[in-house]
């Protein structure tokens, strides 16, 4: 299987929206984000960091299709929900590039693609020579809940390996509509990453 990666910058993802979309929507219905997600929603969302003209989207492909998928945008262009955590430690948000969620359907997975997503999106922030961090954030979750599946592994082990560390106490809050329980609230703490510059 011949899994082909590439880097989009801003409004040039254009056509691959709904494909993002679509993975988004199926990704996260799973453990530990258990989404019950909204096409429109999605659109929405993804076309507000296409408009960031440094936001980067990396995507893989088997073929033509989508199977995964991995977002970036400076932190000054996100949100200020996602920007208040990082005033909060006083850190600069100019300072920042943010990381989303990768998506990668499962059958993909154990092929390196996680660290491809990162490779790239890394690479993108340095390029652009203005960030001192790289940074995402991740759900927290009980790890007792009687939906968490018994095969379930984190991904604490790969982040701590790329160099990120959690920040306890660096956490925000947002609501999502969850299955059979409809909009939840939930608590999300960031990982940071110094960005060397270019060598």
């Amino acid at each position: 299987m011949d899994i082909r990666v590439q880097r989009f910058t801003g409004p040039a993802v254009g056509r691959h929206l709904d494909d993002v979309a679509r993975l988004r929507i199926a990704v996260f219905r799973d453990w530990p984000y258990l989404y019950d997600g909204d096409l429109d929603y999605e659109r929405d969302y993804l076309r507000a960091y296409a408009r960031s003209p440094e936001s980067v989207f990396v995507l893989a492909f088997d073929g033509g299709r989508v199977v995964g998928a991995s977002t970036g945008i400076p932190l000054a262009d996100d949100t200020p929900a996602f920007q208040a955590p990082f005033l909060e430690r006083g850190i600069a948000v100019e300072s920042v590039f943010y990381f989303d969620e990768s998506v990668l359907l499962p059958e993909y997975r154990g092929r390196r693609l996680g660290h491809a997503f990162f490779d790239e999106r890394e690479a993108h922030a340095r390029a652009l020579g203005r960030f001192r961090w790289t940074a995402f954030c991740a759900v927290d979750r009980d790890e007792h809940d009687p939906r968490r599946p018994s095969v379930y592994r984190p991904n604490d082990a790969f982040w701590h390996k790329r160099g990120y560390v959690r920040q306890p106490g660096m956490t925000m809050r947002l609501a999502w509509k969850e299955l059979g329980m409809g909009e939840v609230e939930h608590a999300l703490t960031f990982w940071l990453r110094p960005l060397e510059p270019v060598g």
